[in-house]
């Protein structure tokens, strides 16, 4: 307990997974949602004005974005990951 209160021992690994979880989870129902509520409030700007290939290209410039999105959530939560078992590592050697 002393560890934990003199910031001795992290807590945040174990939250970090978690959290990773949640986001992971978390990003394609808020974007899914994002993308009802744009087609909700702009239907008649988009009937009246896309064509089919715009809609193609922003469906494909959708999914690669959120692809990349993805991989820079999971990039990012291992950069973290990997900086506190570097600091436990360092850590022992003291």
């Amino acid at each position: 307990m002393k560890d934990f209160l003199t910031f001795q021992t992290f807590v945040t690994p174990t939250l970090l997974i978690f959290i990773y979880y949640v986001g992971a989870v978390l990003i394609p129902i808020v974007s899914w949602y994002f993308i009802h509520w744009i087609k909700r409030v702009y239907k008649t700007e988009l009937a009246n004005n896309i064509r089919v290939k715009q809609i193609f290209i922003i469906y494909t410039t959708f999914f690669i974005s959120f692809f990349c999105m993805e991989i820079f959530w999971r990039v990012m939560f291992e950069f973290f990951i990997a900086y506190f078992d570097m600091h436990d590592a360092l850590m022992k050697l003291v």
